[in-house]
């Protein structure tokens, strides 16, 4: 009996910490993301999944993130 390999094709989500995140695009600061993650609930950042909490931790899912950057990020500024 033989088996064939099934290849699957899955695009993991590329995950950063903010300060990762900001490394790989400097045009973010440091504060002004760690501003939009304070105000995620309303800004729709949030609402969009572009930031997933694992306890304390923050991580940015980068694709979704930019992804709300383009949708006009709901919800405006503070």
């Amino acid at each position: 009996m033989t088996t064939e390999a099934v290849e699957t094709e899955t695009s993991s989500p590329s995950f950063s910490t903010p300060k990762q995140f900001c490394e790989k695009n400097p045009w973010e600061t440091i504060g002004g993301l760690r501003h939009k993650i304070f105000y995620s609930k309303d800004n729709g950042l949030e609402e969009s999944g572009a930031i997933i909490r694992v306890g304390r931790k923050i991580l940015i899912n980068d694709p979704k993130y930019f992804s709300w950057i383009e949708s006009g990020q709901k919800g405006g500024a503070r």
